[in-house]
């Protein structure tokens, strides 16, 4: 572990609940002194005599005046949160009561916590590793079903049980492999070549699939951005609301309605959508409408998903196929839909359009076929079933060291295939270890845990 940093000796108060006015809120402390403060503005029992994980009702005091009537948690460590002395205080919501009772531990001997410090305090304390402790943020940020689950599934240590196993495969290998440079003189081998190969050629598989799941985990931790685009009339704003199942958006028969985007979230089996409504393209002579067109092809850049709508009973099959061109000529990721499908009939329409796989027919007055565009939506962007029982990687930092460690192990593997003496091996295994231990903390600074850190909630 990393030791004590510098001003992690003191004492620090917080507010752990959200600001505002509420029926209670919880005030933290953590540090050597928390007992020692508390009992000063708490004169209904001495807490330092007190149990561990105990309850106590009584009045916060300061300045010879009652603040407010308070249940008090106690926490010895190193059996906390923070593995420090940790003591929370329940009082009324009031955030002047809040404030007060702040102002009187500060007062009394504490400082106001910084950002994440609580959890930065666990994590020098061994209390949890650095994965885990980015996971709180993730859980309290957590919006959805799917980034609920997959937060709570590396806190619980899931990524970095396999991480663990990888690192002290590696480490004996590599130790091994340096106690052969002591026998140099006898040519002998210590670590099994076979074996470490093998190791390497299957931490690679597990570590690409890790890789590989950043895409599918940063669609689950940040949703993702769909702009509905397509012709004038074409019912891009019906559809909007269709899937709001709210009047969100004005629907009119004029062409050029809707001359501005128009953002909504939309929680579909787990996965967050940025709907965007943009305005129809065309040309126009209109300056507003113009810009209007203009920021379309703007979220079309920008998007994760565009759902090209499109009125079945206007454009041709050619039309549809020019589209699609120009859409895969930019990478575009896209769905087809053909609306209106009300006006002509569905089964005229799947005969015009035959000859173009992949085209969802709707009908967004009738709601009809709506729930098939959501599941096309979830498919589109996930490529199969979520499963968040497996470890998903959702934070940029995991992926961009995973990358690093792989580049390493292959390099390993590729140092093997040519036969390099054990010195070079080693070299690359111990960047190997180096990088996990970005991941899980074993490795890294100051600078980088208080950047970390920083981006956590005051109070936790």
């Amino acid at each position: 572990m990393l030791g004590k940093l510098t001003g992690f000796d003191d004492t620090i108060v917080a507010l752990a609940t959200a600001p505002g006015v509420g029926a209670i809120a919880v005030i933290r402390l953590s540090g050597s002194e928390s007992y020692a403060i508390c009992n000063s503005l708490f004169p209904a029992k001495d807490l330092t005599r007190q149990a561990s994980h105990t309850l106590h009702f009584g009045s916060i005091t300061a300045n010879n005046r009652i603040i407010d009537e308070v249940v008090v948690s106690l926490y010895k460590g190193p059996r906390s949160y923070t593995g420090e002395d940790v003591i929370e205080i329940s009082c009324h919501g009031s955030p002047y009561i809040q404030q007060q009772i702040i102002d009187a531990t500060v007062q009394a001997g504490a400082r106001l916590a910084k950002p994440g410090e609580f959890t930065q305090r666990a994590f020098l304390n061994g209390k949890l590793d650095l994965t885990q402790a980015e996971s709180v943020a993730d859980l309290i940020a957590s919006n959805s079903a799917a980034s609920h689950q997959t937060a709570m599934q590396q806190m619980r240590g899931g990524f970095s049980r396999e991480l663990h196993v990888l690192r002290e495969q590696l480490i004996t290998f590599s130790a091994l492999i340096e106690l052969e440079l002591d026998f140099s003189q006898e040519d002998v081998e210590f670590a099994d070549r076979t074996g470490l190969y093998n190791l390497v050629t299957n931490a690679a598989t597990t570590l690409q699939h890790l890789i590989d799941s950043f895409r599918m985990g940063n669609v689950i931790k940040n949703g993702v951005n769909t702009a509905i685009v397509g012709k004038p009339n074409a019912g891009k704003s019906t559809l909007l609301n269709t899937l709001l199942n709210e009047n969100r958006a004005i629907v009119s028969d004029i062409a050029g309605t809707t001359r501005d985007t128009i953002e909504e979230i939309l929680n579909i089996s787990g996965i967050l959508f940025r709907l965007i409504d943009t305005a129809g393209i065309r040309e126009s002579n209109d300056t507003i409408e113009s810009i209007g067109v203009q920021k379309t092809m703007e979220k079309i850049k920008e998007a994760g998903v565009v759902v090209y709508l499109f009125d079945v009973n206007e454009l041709t099959a050619t039309d549809i196929r020019n589209q699609i061109a120009a859409f895969e000529a930019d990478n575009i990721n896209y769905l087809l839909v053909g609306n209106k499908t009300d006006v002509t009939g569905e089964a005229a329409i799947k005969a015009k359009f035959a000859d173009i796989p992949g085209i969802l027919f709707i009908s967004a007055k009738n709601h009809a076929h709506i729930q098939d565009l959501k599941d096309a939506l979830v498919q589109k962007v996930i490529a199969g079933d979520i499963n968040t029982e497996d470890t998903i990687i959702t934070n940029a930092r995991h992926h961009a060291a995973l990358q690093e460690i792989l580049k390493s192990l292959q390099d390993v593997r590729q140092g093997m295939d040519n036969g390099l003496p054990g010195d070079l091996l080693a070299l690359d295994i111990r960047l190997c270890l180096h990088h996990l231990g970005e991941i899980t903390g074993e490795v890294t600074n100051e600078d980088r845990l208080d950047y970390i850190f920083s981006k956590f909630c005051i109070g936790k």
